[in-house]
């Protein structure tokens, strides 16, 4: 026996077990939940054809038109699925809605009833055979399809920004016809019905009436339910630890904190490197803060900023990814600038030459940083303009 006494937990031993009891029963349903995920995905054809036989688009097309989507950053501009950034279109939303018009007219017109009828039809009827992978559009869906492959050929292909997206931003033909076969596809799973359910794949998302999607009871049932348990047992929560003292939260509130003047204080070598990390966060930041302006600015215009036709060097989607990525990055500085400065703190010592570690580790993350942006600004950005074009043509 030494001695010593054990130290007592400032919060109650069940909290533990109520954390342990938490995590397992949250990483279930996640587990179950991305199982489900996995097993009722909508299938992607491997032919998608029309009522005569003829390819309009490839299963292969699809993941190629999710590439393109991808790599030309378009989640940071608009959506699919409702997912992504909404400066531009959800682009599921603004083909089922595109495709509908266009298979409307192709019926009689918007003032013929039975036009609208079909329309539902085709769109919410499931020609897709799972045995052999081919799914069949109507003739209506299929010249629709076509008509917006030559839309999305002028949208993407503008030679200005008048959308927020850099000058003739995806100039290739095939390119934007594999990308329109993706925004179909998603049209498709977001419209047609499952198999023996009165739902499509997406549970009837996004929403557009001309094609009969409507959102279901069940979806606004658990979305509603889903919110109050959340709100409500944070406040239940809440009101029972600031209430009671059950919980075992108070036990070392009498407990007093004091605080040596800065003159005794005095900084481990390691501590003073962390002056660098706190520049390099603050710079960060502020360059994350400019650049969060430029992305709200083209919200209310897109063509103009203070006169300056800003997208044709930092279009909105490049912009809004190094927003994103720079919170991720100042934030990880922080982190490891606290973790350096606080743990001597803890422990009472410091190893020798951990100041020069820390100077390493800095370097290491701008190498980080700035590789990662050097490749954003050459791939995202210009990859297809029509400089990069000419000296690839070159052979430089």
């Amino acid at each position: 026996m030494n001695g010593s006494v054990r130290r007592a937990l400032l919060v109650s031993s069940g909290w533990m077990q109520a954390v342990v009891i938490v995590v397992l029963c949250g990483f279930l349903i996640l587990g179950i939940l991305a199982y489900r995920t996995y097993t009722d995905e909508p299938p992607i054809p491997s032919q998608v054809l029309d009522p005569a036989g003829h390819l309009l688009f490839s299963g292969a097309d699809v993941i190629a038109g999710q590439e393109v989507f991808l790599r030309n950053g378009l989640m940071e501009y608009g959506s699919i699925f409702g997912h992504g950034a909404y400066l531009g279109p959800d682009f599921t939303a603004d083909y089922l809605h595109r495709a509908a018009l266009i298979v409307i007219d192709h019926y009689g017109g918007s003032s013929s009833e039975a036009a609208k009828q079909q329309t539902i039809t085709d769109f919410k009827t499931n020609r897709y055979d799972g045995s052999t992978g081919v799914l069949v559009y109507s003739a209506a869906q299929a010249a629709a399809f076509e008509k917006l492959d030559a839309y999305y050929a002028n949208f993407f292909g503008t030679p200005d920004t008048r959308f927020g997206l850099r000058p003739s931003a995806i100039p290739d033909p095939q390119h934007i016809r594999q990308l329109t076969a993706f925004f179909s596809w998603s049209a498709w799973a977001g419209a047609a019905l499952r198999p023996n359910l009165g739902y499509s794949y997406t549970n009837n998302w996004p929403p557009e009436p001309l094609v009969g999607n409507h959102p279901t009871a069940d979806a606004m049932v658990w979305s509603v339910l889903s919110l109050i348990a959340l709100l409500g047992g944070i406040g239940v929560l809440l009101a029972v630890f600031g209430r009671w003292n059950l919980l075992g939260w108070h036990g070392r509130e009498d407990q007093r904190v004091s605080f040596r003047p800065p003159d005794q204080v005095v900084l481990t070598p390691a501590q003073r490197s962390c002056a660098w990390f706190f520049f390099v966060m603050a710079f960060l930041f502020a360059l994350q803060t400019l650049l969060g302006g430029a992305t709200q600015h083209y919200r209310a215009d897109i063509a103009n900023f203070f006169g300056f036709d800003l997208a044709r060097f930092l279009p909105f989607n490049i912009a809004r990814t190094w927003h994103l990525q720079l919170a991720i990055f100042w934030v990880s500085t922080s982190f490891l600038a606290a973790g350096i400065f606080l743990a001597p703190m803890i422990t009472g010592k410091e190893p020798r030459r951990q100041n020069w570690l820390s100077f390493a580790l800095l370097g290491a993350l701008a190498i980080v940083v700035f590789r990662k942006f050097g490749r954003r600004i050459c791939w995202d950005c210009w990859l297809d303009s029509p400089w990069m074009v000419l000296v690839r043509s070159s052979g430089l």
